[in-house]
Order: structure tokens, then sequence, then C-alpha cells
């Protein structure tokens, strides 16, 4: 990431013909928003004097505590290589402030920050990459996004029987005039299912990366008359879309954390430990990895993805946690549970936080599990002391209700948003008839 001042953010602005300025930061729930300005008005953003109204957004604040502050972080300066090449569109991610001029305690960029400052005093800095999938579909008539795809590729498959090919290349060259590293793009298993993947960061760059990869995926597929969705399982039958984030710890004075050349699968005392206060909280923060109905609908036995609370050192798809082959300064730990329609600052804040109090705890993980749980009996399951998933945000909401731990990483304003929201949210659909119970029941009964 690039560091600037004040100075270069005036000079690229004057060189770079910036007319618009996009100050960005999310709800509770990740969902991006913005308050767009002029050039004109850049010394005021610069000098943090920029104001909107909380009371709107998600999670934020009540009516009469509306009045909040962006300040943007310069060092998230970008232009967005999709818009206009004169009075070009630039845009800087914001921390949410009180007019108080303290951080406001419900802004997932200040709940990430927090966990990382914890890390930082334990002379620790935390890196993480994301595996991002989503789906392409066709449009109706009237612009509207449909479920439907002309293709029928597969996994690695390249045109012209993937007919994605060319918007994933115009994704890729845009984010990487953007300053993204790419590292691989290719088709996923399902038709209209893609994977790009870019270099990983320290954690709160790449929350802010994800941000941006999201919003220009949609923005270009719309260009090419496409819809681009990150719902986890659009369609049944086939596979979901994850998220998989892989994970690590360096020293401050620099080194892999997580690296041990004396072990036998080559990992840290650290790493195990990491690795330990991730599985004991798993089910804690399965809501936030993990955050929609629709979630747990990908996270089934026969879609690629994990469904038991375990790990394993091998390529087993049925455990959440794995350890990638790659050691050295590549060593990391892979959580395969994320989908994305995650809030990026909140999933990875929970992921520090929890592998955190592993190594604070000296926690020690249960043996790796290297064979396939989806095999296994009850009996053997128990011995292990294997525990599944939720298998529903009701579920979820149940884990995410009665923990401490997890109110203590978040603060208790966006807990107690967040549960309530989630509440809400699986109440509706309890009370909502399916078009597969109308299907299976109506004629029958």
């Amino acid at each position: 990431m690039q560091r600037y001042g004040k100075d270069d953010i005036f000079r690229m602005v004057e060189e770079e013909d910036v007319e618009f300025i996009r100050l960005q930061f999310t709800d509770i729930f990740g969902m991006l928003k913005n308050v767009a300005i002029t050039s004109s008005q850049l010394k005021k953003a610069l000098d943090n004097r920029c104001m909107f109204d909380g009371s709107s957004i998600e999670g934020f604040v009540r009516m009469e505590e509306s009045d909040m502050y962006l300040y943007p972080d310069l060092d998230t300066f970008e232009i967005f290589p999709w818009r206009p090449q004169q009075g070009k569109v630039a845009r800087m991610m914001c921390d949410v402030y009180r007019p108080d001029r303290t951080p406001f305690e419900g802004d997932p960029r200040y709940v990430l920050k927090k966990v990382i400052g914890q890390a930082e005093e334990m002379g620790y800095r935390f890196f993480a990459g994301p595996e991002c999938e989503f789906f392409l579909f066709h449009t109706d008539d009237e612009g509207r996004p449909t479920t439907y795809t002309h293709e029928t590729a597969g996994y690695f498959d390249v045109a012209p029987i993937d007919q994605g090919e060319n918007v994933r290349r115009d994704i890729v060259l845009n984010l990487e005039d953007m300053g993204f590293l790419i590292e691989e793009s290719h088709h996923e298993m399902a038709p209209g299912q893609h994977e790009i993947d870019f270099q990983y960061g320290e954690g709160l760059e790449t929350a802010d990366n994800v941000l941006t990869f999201k919003m220009a995926v949609k923005t270009i597929a719309k260009r090419h008359g496409l819809h681009a969705t990150f719902m986890p399982k659009p369609k049944a039958g086939v596979n979901g879309s994850g998220m998989h984030l892989n994970l690590s710890l360096s020293y401050l004075n620099g080194g892999n954390a997580f690296e041990d050349k004396s072990d036998p699968l080559g990992l840290s005392k650290t790493a195990y430990s990491f690795l330990a206060g991730m599985l004991y909280h798993m089910k804690e923060m399965t809501i936030l990895t993990n955050p929609l109905v629709n979630s747990y609908k990908r996270l089934v036995p026969g879609y690629d993805a994990p469904v038991y609370v375990a790990w394993t050192a091998k390529a087993n798809k049925s455990s959440v946690i794995r350890i990638p082959s790659s050691r050295g300064e590549g060593t990391r730990i892979e959580l395969r549970c994320p989908d994305p329609s995650v809030n990026p600052y909140l999933a990875l804040a929970a992921c520090l936080a929890a592998g955190l109090d592993g190594i604070t705890k000296g926690m020690v993980p249960p043996e790796s599990v290297d064979s396939n749980i989806f095999a296994m009996s009850d009996r053997e399951m128990k011995r292990k002391k294997i525990e599944q998933m939720p298998e529903t945000l009701g579920e979820a909401i149940e884990v995410f209700r009665r923990s401490s731990f997890m109110k203590e990483v978040l603060g208790d304003h966006i807990y107690s948003k967040y549960l309530e929201a989630k509440e809400t949210e699986w109440r509706l659909f309890r009370a909502h008839v399916t078009d597969w119970e109308v299907e299976r029941y109506l004629n029958q009964y």
C-alpha cells in the first residue's frame, strides 16, 4: 500500500484531473456506502470536516445522535479506471467519528483496527488473503438480475465453453490499474461461477480491498450486460460461492510467525495455538463468516463446503480449516467456511481475535483429521470430538447470543445491533412460505 500525505492527495487530484471523490465506509453488514464530493471540497474532507446522517445507516445511531464525521484514510486513495478519463472519479476509505472527535464504536473498520492493535501489542502483524467467488448471470429485458446463464462450463474450463473469460479479463485489468496484484483467475465449479484471487496483504488493507473488489466486479459485469452476485447459494443443485480466507501472522521485525522448520508439519507453536483459538471460537463467530439465511444452504455435504469444526494438514474438504502445503513465508492457515456476503472487517476481526485468544491462553488444537469426515460414523466423530458447524442462521444466532467473547470483540453497540438484525432476518424467513413448500405440499395435502 502506498503511503500518502495531504500534499500527495492534492497533487494527484490536480495532475490526474480528478473531479469527484467518493468518501466510502460500510454499515455493520458490510454494505458499501459513500458521500461524493467535488475536488473543490477536498480540503474540507482532508481536514475531517465532512459530515453525514448516521441515523440513516443500518446499525449506526438514533435520530437524536445523527451527526457523524468521515475521516479519510489517505493511503486508500485510488482512481476508478472504469470511470471517465476527464473529470475522473477517485475514492478513499473512511473511518467514522462522533462529533466529539472520538472513534464511533459502531464502525466496523474501527473494530478491525482495534483487534489489529492488540496483535501489534503482542508483537505481530496480521495478514490475510481472500479467494473470492461469484456468479455472472443474465439480466431480463428490463435489466433486472436473473439466475440464468447460457454457459455450461466447469472447473478451470476455457473459452469458448467459458463464456465469462472476457468479463474476468476486463475485471482483472481494471483491478490491476488500481494497484491490485492479481494472482490468478479462473472459472469455478458451477456454470456461471468464477473466482479471482488477489495477493494477500495486511488485514485492514485486505478488508478495504474486498469491498473495492466487489464494487469493481459488479460495475464491470454490468458494462457487459451481466449481473454479478456474491450471494452464497443463488441456485440449488450446484456449488455455492465461498470466500476462503488465508491467514497468517508475522513478527513486527519480519519473519513468518507460523513457520517452524523443526516441526513435522512446519508449523510453530504460535500457529498451533492460533489454529486452536479459531476452532474453539468457530461456532460463536459463524454468524460473522456466514451471515445470511442463504449462507447455510452452501454449508451442506456434497458441494465442496466445510461442515465440521476440525482441521486438516491435507486437502480434506470436510474440515473448516486446512493448512496449505506452501511453507516459509507462505505458511498460513486457510479458513474455508466464509462466503462473500461477509462484512470483511467483522469477519477478519473475529478470526484474528479468536487466534490471539488461542495464543494468549496457550491453546492446543485436537489432532489433525485427515480422513473424510462425511464417511465417519457418529461414534467415531464423537470419539474424535468433532462438532458440526451451525446448520442454520437460527443455530448460529443462538451460539452468538451466548458468546461473551464475541460481545467483547465487537463491542456492545455492534454486537447488540447485529444480533437484533439477524434475529429479525431469521424470524422473517421462518414465516415465509417458499416455492419448494408450495410445490411439495399444495397438491399432496
